[in-house]
């Protein structure tokens, strides 16, 4: 009997490849055209005064006194609000306020942007579904907000609605903001999302070019060096936003050194098993050497906090509950008070490319919503809290 032919892995793995872009550009041709773009869904009243920070009762008066603009409004008599309402009616609150930055919160003269990375690098620890949520959530409340993909798997990307292997395969991503040959300017690679103050720098698969690139560059010296690559491409937009958010790859590249060094608040997201735990003290092991060694070639190693951020908790879990008390009792404070629950909500919302604060409540049993959106919004406020009291507020 003869043998079957060997199998050369090179070919065969690049014949997979271009079958699979093949079938899936086709795919998306079909099923999303290449200029059709996500849209946010309307706000009910209760939300809207949430974000707000006021009462509904009050949001009422304001309409009630035409003090706010109309909007959208059922034939029962309900208000639904768009976040383009929601900005125009908190611009509206914050001109008429005693106190400047009760509704708009953001930077004032003098603060510094504030430079957000979420990571860790085990995957599914839950950094994309952290860095988006909490993306999301700060732009509802009136932050000026830049999402920045550095993973090359460009997840946060393609929750935005976009298609990174159709949209950025070639150009367009953060990628060209960095590279060492003839960088972009930095706003030529944002793109406007369709949350009002949210903007987006993509990632894409050409991004693990910077991995391989960097250290024929540092045996050329060329300059920035990769650590200071990002907060040098960053200096251009800044000015323009209240804080910045990474998503960083699941590993401890040159990528995730770039966006550590030029962040100002760290969050390491953590599943609360043993088996993760041991892992992030690799992590930890490894970054504190990396670190030493850029911070000895001259990068800014001061930062604002470090909190490391509970991931999938399932409250009824015991042994989970054990590991939350282990590190609590560890770190202390630099773990957050508000866990991420797991949640089918979250989970199922992915599966539409969508977040939770996209879904429509009706889309899931309401104690399911409830419980998720609680979760998010005291892990979101709880960061928008360290901003805040990293600007002296």
């Amino acid at each position: 009997m003869a043998g079957t032919e060997p199998i050369h892995i090179n070919t065969r793995i690049r014949e997979n490849a271009g079958n699979l872009a093949g079938a899936l550009e086709q795919h998306l041709l079909k099923s999303f055209a290449p200029d059709a773009r996500k849209q946010l869904r309307l706000f009910s009243a209760g939300e809207a005064a949430d974000l707000l920070g006021i009462s509904p009762s009050f949001l009422r008066k304001l309409h009630f006194e035409e003090r706010v603009p109309e909007v959208q409004t059922s034939a029962g008599g309900r208000r639904s609000y768009s976040a383009d309402d929601l900005l125009t009616i908190r611009r509206i609150l914050e001109d008429n306020s005693r106190t400047t930055g009760t509704y708009l919160k953001g930077r004032r003269e003098g603060d510094k942007v504030q430079v957000l990375s979420f990571l860790n690098f085990k995957g599914g620890s839950g950094k994309t579904t952290s860095s988006i949520h909490a993306a999301q959530r700060l732009a509802l409340k009136g932050y000026r907000v830049l999402a920045v993909d550095i993973d090359p798997q460009a997840s946060l990307t393609s929750l935005f609605g976009f298609q990174p292997e159709y949209d950025f395969l070639h150009s367009g991503s953060i990628y060209d903001a960095i590279r060492y040959e003839e960088p972009l300017p930095f706003s030529e690679i944002i793109q406007e999302t369709y949350f009002p103050g949210l903007h987006l720098a993509p990632g894409g698969l050409i991004l693990q070019e910077f991995e391989h690139e960097t250290p024929t560059a540092l045996r050329n010296n060329i300059q920035p060096a990769f650590y200071a690559r990002m907060a040098a491409a960053l200096q251009e937009v800044e000015d323009r936003y209240d804080v910045i958010i990474f998503d960083c790859p699941p590993q401890l590249g040159y990528l995730t050194m770039s966006a550590l060094c030029a962040s100002t608040g760290i969050l390491i997201t953590v599943v609360p098993n043993m088996l993760d735990v041991a892992s992030m003290s690799q992590f930890l092991q490894m970054s504190a050497d990396l670190l030493d060694v850029v911070s000895n070639a001259g990068a800014r190693m001061e930062f604002d906090f470090l909190r490391f951020l509970i991931n999938r908790y399932e409250p009824q879990d015991g042994p989970q509950q054990q590991v939350v008390a282990f590190l609590r009792n560890l770190f202390g404070s630099e773990v957050m008070v508000a866990p991420m629950l797991k949640s089918t909500a979250i989970s199922d919302a992915g599966l539409t490319q969508q977040t939770i604060y996209e879904v429509e409540r009706s889309a899931f049993h309401r104690s399911t919503y409830d419980r998720a959106i609680e979760s998010l919004n005291a892990v979101n406020d709880e960061i928008e809290a360290l901003m805040q009291q990293a600007w002296g507020r």
